[in-house]
């Protein structure tokens, strides 16, 4: 992802800066999607892995990156507290 797009990047909701989800983040969340475990804020059930993503520097919220375009909506945002082994920041 460009440098200058994720250096403007912030989640629509909260407005904290995001950057790349880690290896070991990208493979909790994908467990818990895998696991049937997982729900966006609009409460829709995910079942599709992730290839890549944004969380926000708190560790608190997820976007989805989708054919290299970041999902910014705050419907679409998923909260790290569903996934029981998410890395701590």
């Amino acid at each position: 992802m460009d440098k200058r797009l994720l250096d403007i990047l912030v989640c629509p909701v909260t407005r904290t800066p995001v950057r790349p989800l880690s290896a070991s983040e990208l493979e909790a969340l994908n467990r818990a999607i895998v696991a049937g475990s997982i729900r966006n804020e609009a409460g829709a059930s995910l079942s599709t892995r992730a290839a890549a993503g944004l969380v926000t520097r708190d560790g608190r919220t997820i976007y989805r990156i989708e054919d290299d375009i970041p999902v910014m909506l705050g419907d679409e945002a998923i909260a790290t507290s569903q996934i029981q082994d998410f890395p701590k920041p």
